[in-house]
């Protein structure tokens, strides 16, 4: 079976990390890890992830960073680590769960299945038959900035920021790891850029050819979440920066 990590970042969750149900999961599953990240909490959120690791020392793992750097940059210190461990993939998921832990085995046998997909991004798709529960501002705007990354990148693309992501673990994969995100909250985005300009003018395959959105079948708006309306403007701002810099 295939080896897969998971990075969560964690900032602030000690009061609502649903702690019982990734100790649930992974009792049930074999093949896959959790790599907590802790960004810089200022609350009791890494004693929480220690004592999980304590519990199961083979299913989960803690990554500390010293101050608040941003989801992004969470996630990219935990994929490095995770880098070390040698897996067959690597993925990030939201500490919220707003994307059931589930569906992580779904990700897996779709890259399992098809070895010319390299990344399985979760879409957020409301179909009659799933629950998908999202507030309906905060649906909107999601769906207009998902149109705006679509047309900046000139690559079609449902939904560039849903927190469930899993990918193949290729030598190309440390590449987009390497720097520094240039933003806090649209670094996926960002990866698909790197991605871009890494494989223009090569005969590679593209971003359409090895990126796979699967349709979630259940997701849900957590509350606490700290993503404001706000920070969808100042994410269409970030998205510039990005071009700027990748184009």
């Amino acid at each position: 079976m295939s080896e897969t990590i998971i990075v969560v970042p964690c900032y602030n969750e000690a009061e609502r990390l649903p702690v019982e149900t990734f100790q649930g999961f992974a009792r049930r599953t074999h093949g896959i890890r959790f790599l907590f990240v802790d960004d810089g909490s200022t609350d009791a959120t890494v004693d929480v992830l220690r004592a999980m690791k304590a519990s199961a020392p083979d299913c989960f793992d803690v990554h500390t960073l010293a101050a608040n750097a941003g989801k992004g940059e969470a996630v990219r210190h935990g994929f490095l680590a995770a880098l070390d461990s040698d897996p067959d993939y690597i993925g990030f998921w939201d500490a919220d769960l707003a994307t059931p832990l589930e569906a992580i085995p779904e990700f897996r046998d779709v890259l399992d299945g098809r070895p010319d997909i390299e990344m399985a991004f979760g879409a957020r798709v409301r179909l009659l038959g799933r629950a998908i529960r999202r507030n309906r501002l905060r649906h909107l705007l999601g769906r207009l900035f998902a149109m705006t990354a679509s047309l900046f990148l000139r690559v079609d693309i449902y939904d560039t920021q849903c927190g469930a992501k899993l990918f193949r673990v290729t030598p190309d994969l440390p590449v987009l790891f390497q720097e520094p995100f240039a933003t806090r909250w649209i670094f996926d985005v960002e990866i698909i850029a790197r991605l871009m300009r890494a494989r223009t003018g090569t005969e590679r395959p593209q971003v359409r050819d090895i990126v796979y959105e699967v349709p979630l079948s259940e997701w849900r708006d957590a509350a606490g979440s700290k993503i404001k309306v706000r920070d969808f403007v100042i994410a269409i701002f970030g998205m510039i920066d990005i071009l700027r810099k990748y184009r």
